[in-house]
């Protein structure tokens, strides 16, 4: 199951389609074209198990260049484009990529990235020039459209946000499996969503996203259409659910936001009649939105909890969330069990750590260079965590209440604030900090600084002043989505004898009147 077979099988049905321009590709052309591109790394001397770092907008040779890697036994890291060029650097630097393909879209942030990390030996750039990169179709047309002797299935290596204040890429083991052995987690899709060759995939996140890019794959392995939106816009998404006849679409709830708040008219405007299920994640739903969204496009919504490393997954359809609103759904890859501190289980109701008991099936993953992390992820039982906090109900419902790592969900991406705490606390004019997540209606939560100032003696017109250059000085080091919106001061943050700060004590000031610490 992959685009090779569809290739031969039926060449002239549509691999994706560009939502804005219209511009389709072929299953003969994404098979030839990821053919050449495969050639090339192995021409430039990528062998299994290297890595290719992708920092592409929502473009053609996005879901090409991954297929190349995907189909030459190779790790491929997809960047951030709100990064900046140190935590870019970083992230191209940490993976090992030896190769990076750029957008022209991004030309500042691909020069400032050409003398920092002396490992990637080639550089391409799609789109436009930009110097110090080689255009890539140019480079890619030098090779026949010929398979490789030996294809390889690789696999994404993907970074979250880091605890530490450095991301951590997700490493799956790789073994020497000839492509086309699809991954367990296209048998889900199948089986709970209804994906074949027939489905019409409607994507309008940025594909380095874990999901956007794992659902494209993954409908392009069964002979499906993807529609790519080279970004959201909601009138957008829906004319184009229409225009392709989308069956299938992914979101996140701050696009089920926007796109409610449209007018009556322009909502009812398209025919969505095509469309048989719409799947979120990334980021609790508001009870009140999902309601509005399953009364306006009926009970085709499903929602899934997981994290890009794959220790686990829930799902609940419509019937079954308004039976138990809130819910993020039932497991379906292995047991939840929901633990205290102390790592001992909880009865049904009582709020705790929630572990994922992994399938022995199930690929195991590590963080890359980061083995203590690694082994944080899981128990002595081998049961693993990201650290959320919830509880089951009666009928094995889990629903999510909190985050022991106080990480940042806005519009559905994951902030640590750990990071933004470690860069506020260099400024000379900042005592102590902290960093959290605060209620944001549209984004779910939004990035909320609390400062001692180091005069304590400073006047409020100080304090705005102090305000605006600290919000300054996150912009000018930290990707934007990252950057708190406001700071407010205290005159002394209350920390422990031993130092620890007791985060939660400011965090619930600002949650007060929420039934649960995240929306």
């Amino acid at each position: 199951m992959w685009p090779g077979l569809h290739a031969e099988t039926d060449p002239e049905r549509a691999a994706y389609v560009m939502a804005a321009t219209g511009e389709v590709v072929t299953y003969a052309q994404l098979n030839d074209r990821s053919n050449q591109a495969a050639r090339l790394l192995w021409d430039l001397g990528l062998r299994f198990g290297d890595n290719v770092a992708i920092l592409m907008d929502n473009r053609r040779e996005y879901l090409e260049v991954a297929w190349a890697a995907q189909r030459s036994g190779l790790r491929y890291t997809a960047i951030n484009w709100h990064f900046t060029a140190d935590e870019a650097a970083y992230v191209i630097d940490d993976c090992g990529a030896r190769v990076l393909v750029a957008s022209e879209r991004f030309a500042d942030l691909a020069r400032d990235l050409r003398d920092r990390n002396p490992n990637v030996s080639h550089r391409f750039v799609v789109g436009g020039p930009i110097e110090g990169y080689e255009p890539y179709a140019e480079a890619r047309d030098r090779f026949v459209a010929e398979p490789l002797e030996e294809e390889l299935e690789g696999t994404p290596m993907l970074y979250s946000s880091g605890t530490t204040g450095r991301p951590k890429g997700i490493k799956f083991r790789l073994d020497r499996e000839p492509i086309g052995n699809a991954p367990g987690q296209l048998m889900l899709l199948t089986s709970m969503f209804g994906m074949d060759e027939s489905s019409v995939y409607l994507s309008p996140a940025p594909l380095y996203h874990a999901a956007p890019l794992f659902y494209s794959l993954s409908v392009q392995r069964l002979g499906g259409t993807v529609v790519v939106m080279d970004h959201f816009d909601a009138e957008d998404a829906l004319r184009a659910i229409e225009a392709h006849g989308v069956t299938h679409s992914q979101w996140v709830p701050t696009m089920f936001i926007r796109m409610l708040r449209l007018p009556d008219e322009v909502r009812s405007r398209y025919d969505l009649s095509s469309h048989r299920c719409a799947i979120h994640a990334a980021a609790p739903c508001p009870i009140d939105v999902k309601r509005a969204m399953i009364e306006w496009w009926g009970p085709i919504v499903w929602e899934y909890y997981s994290a890009t490393e794959g220790m686990g997954a829930t799902f609940i359809d419509s019937e079954q969330w308004l039976a138990h609103p809130g819910s993020v759904g039932r497991s379906i890859l292995g047991p939840i069990h929901i633990c205290d501190d102390g790592g001992t289980e909880v009865p049904a109701g009582e709020v705790g750590t929630v572990w994922f008991e992994p399938l022995a099936s199930r690929p195991g993953f590590e963080y890359h260079n980061d083995p203590d992390k690694t082994r944080g992820s899981r128990n002595d039982q081998g049961w693993a965590t990201v650290g959320d906090m919830g509880y089951l109900d009666a009928d094995g419902f889990l629903y999510l209440t909190d985050r022991q790592s106080f990480m940042i969900v806005s519009g559905g991406v994951n902030i640590y604030p750990q990071e933004v705490e470690n860069l506020l606390a260099t400024h000379p004019k900042v005592a102590d900090v902290a960093v959290f997540g605060v209620p944001n209606e549209e984004m779910g939560e939004e990035v909320k600084a609390v400062v001692q100032a180091l005069d304590s003696s400073a006047s409020e017109t100080e304090l705005a002043q102090l305000e605006n250059e600290l919000l300054s000085y996150c912009r000018e080091h930290l990707a934007h989505y990252k950057c708190p919106r406001s700071v407010d001061f205290e005159a002394e943050l209350p920390r422990q004898p031993t130092g620890k700060l007791y985060k939660r004590l400011l965090r619930d000031r600002y949650w007060a009147g929420h039934a649960s610490n995240i929306v």
